[in-house]
This record gives C-alpha cells, sequence and structure tokens, in this order.
C-alpha cells in the first residue's frame, strides 16, 4: 500500500520540522498533534500539514489521532528530565520525564496502531540506546526501542542518530553562544567522542524508507562523514565564528558540580544525566544507511555559524520561515 497519511508524533521539534517539511515536499498528508498550537505555527503554512492541538499522552487521544493514517512516525524525545533513583543503573532507573516522554509514548504509538490498524511505525531513538546504558536518558530511550522492536505484528525501522546539526540546532548553536559571552571556557568531558549528521540527511533517511519492506524490523546508526571530540567541536566553532578563546577540559570532578548547578536553571543547558550519556561514544556501527553521502559539518555549519550581513542571512531565514 503506497503511504499517503502519516501521524508524525514530536513534528513540531527540531528534527521533526525538517521531517514534516520533507514529507511535504513529496505531497504526503501530514498530521502534526502539539499541545500548543503557537510552537507549530511555522509547519502550518505547509501543504498537506494539518496541525492539531492536542495532548497525545491523554488517555485515547492518540487511538483517536491514528485512525485514517497510514504510518506513525515517533519522533518525542527530551534531554533533561526529573532524576530517578541515584546511583543506581538498572533497566527501569529513569525519572518520571524520561519514562513519559521515551517509554510511554513508544507504546501509545503502538497500542494506537495496532487500535487503528496501522502497520507501518518508524522510531527514532538515539545512538547508545540500551537499558543498561549509564544515563537515564539512554536507558528510557532503550527500553522504548526494545518495545517497537518486539511488537512483531508492526513493520517496525528504528533510527540512532548520533547528535544532529542544521540551522535552528540546540548542538553547534548553542556552542557559539559560549565562546561569544566568555573569553574562556572549560569543557565537560573533552575527549567525548561524536559523529555529528545533519538534520537534512536524517530527514530524508527517514522519509525514503517509509515505502520500503527490506526496512522492516530493522535499525540504522545515523552519522556524519566523521567523528570529533567535544574539544574539537568547539575548536572548530571558535574557527568558524572568527574568535579566540582559551579552551581547556574541566576534570571530571569539576564538570559534575558545574553540571549540577546548571541542571537547576529554568532552561537546563548540561545536567549530570547529560554527562553519563557522553560516557558512551556516539559514534555510528555501520555506514550511513542506502547509499547516501552525508554532509559534513564543515560544508553546511558556516552558513549559519559564520559572522554575516543580514543579505548573507537571507537563506538561513528563508529555511527557518520553510520558503
Amino acid at each position: 500500500m503506497k503511504i499517503k497519511n502519516v501521524l508524525v508524533l514530536g513534528g513540531s521539534g527540531f528534527i521533526g520540522r525538517q521531517i514534516v517539511a520533507e514529507l511535504a515536499r513529496r505531497v504526503i498528508n501530514v498530521t502534526v498533534p502539539t499541545r500548543r498550537r503557537e510552537r507549530a505555527k511555522h509547519l502550518i503554512t505547509l501543504p498537506t500539514v494539518q496541525v492539531q492541538e492536542a495532548d497525545i499522552c491523554a488517555p485515547g487521544v492518540l487511538d483517536r489521532l491514528a485512525a485514517s493514517h497510514h504510518a506513525v512516525i515517533n519522533l518525542v524525545g527530551i534531554l533533561h528530565g526529573r532524576r530517578g533513583r541515584p546511583n543506581e543503573r538498572g533497566p527501569n532507573d529513569y525519572g518520571p520525564d524520561f519514562a513519559r516522554a521515551h517509554v510511554e509514548v513508544a507504546q501509545a504509538a503502538i497500542s494506537a496502531c495496532r487500535a487503528a490498524g496501522i502497520r507501518r511505525l518508524i522510531h527514532v531513538s538515539a545512538i547508545g540506546a540500551e537499558s543498561r546504558a549509564p544515563s537515564e536518558y539512554l536507558r528510557s530511550k532503550g527500553i522504548a526501542e526494545q518495545a517497537v522492536l518486539a511488537a512483531q505484528d508492526l513493520d517496525v525501522t528504528v533510527f540512532r542518530p548520533s547528535v544532529v546539526f542544521g540551522p535552528g540546532d540546540q548542538f553547534l548553536n548553542r556552542f557559539a553562544r559560549l565562546v561569544k559571552l566568555f573569553p574562556v571556557i572549560g569543557i565537560p568531558s573533552p575527549d567525548a567522542r561524536f559523529q555529528p549528521v545533519y538534520v537534512g540527511d536524517v530527514a530524508r533517511a527517514v522519509v525514503d524508507v517509509l515505502d520500503e519492506p527490506v526496512t522492516y524490523g530493522q535499525r540504522y546508526d545515523l552519522g556524519g562523514p566523521r567523528e570529533y571530540t567535544m574539544r574539537e567541536l568547539f575548536e572548530y566553532v571558535c574557527q568558524v565564528t572568527g574568535r579566540r578563546r582559551i579552551l581547556f577540559g574541566l576534570p571530571d570532578w569539576m564538570a559534575r558540580t558545574q553540571a549540577r548547578f546548571l541542571e537547576m536553571s529554568p532552561v537546563p543547558i548540561m545536567s549530570r544525566d547529560n554527562l553519563r550519556s557522553m560516557e558512551v561514544p556516539s559514534v555510528a556501527s555501520e555506514p550511513f544507511p542506502f547509499g547516501t553521502q552525508p554532509q559534513s559539518i564543515e560544508a553546511i555549519a558556516p552558513t549559519y555559524l559564520a559572522p554575516r550581513g543580514r543579505r548573507e542571512r537571507l537563506p538561513e531565514l528563508r529555511w527557518r520561515a520553510r520558503r
């Protein structure tokens, strides 16, 4: 069956809006539920896209939304949440926010697919997700992965991207803000390894497999063309933004202390759980799938990080507006 109607959970987020735009370009009808319609206003003008204000965690809501669709794409995820049981790393040790966003939404998506007679489910997880991983983020992602892959009556594909970059990201843009504000920067986990992947490559991979039976029951790591350490990423951002900064690696105890204070801010930029996630290399176990050559940071990041005038910023502003 040709898939023409897709329900996208988490479609108003950074990765989600790219996937929704890609679906719209292929003239596929898309429904995007969101608790606040204002958050998805950038999607409302896209052809074939319908934004519905709804709480997908409320009983029965996801079952109702899934009706008349041919596929569900689950992108829901959070980086920060209330802590679970301290100093334990059991398979169910993660806080209520991670449980709700990662595990419960995945389980609800499975249930909604079954209730609506939908077989196709695509789930976006993360490299390093595993039920006994060192962080609550990765443990809850791992449990969700296990749940969707165990749904043998559904046609499931799992994607596991490394950190994702692109205009509007909260990755390289955050580094750029830090190097703009501070002449001296202490880097937590300076040797942590990443394989950053361009958001446009992730979106195309997800949409390309909608009608591909060969991908059923499979999971794919998504990484860019090369690996970087955290220190190398900061050095690159300094280079692109034209700022000379003193960079030094924080010892573990100092990084944990810093993260403890940062996680208490109204909008956390780092947490102790993030540090534990970085104990696991965010590196793909195989080349980018489907014969695709992924875009590099060097090809994309200067287009939105490098200092420039208003005219030079127009391409990025159009990208943000999806024009």
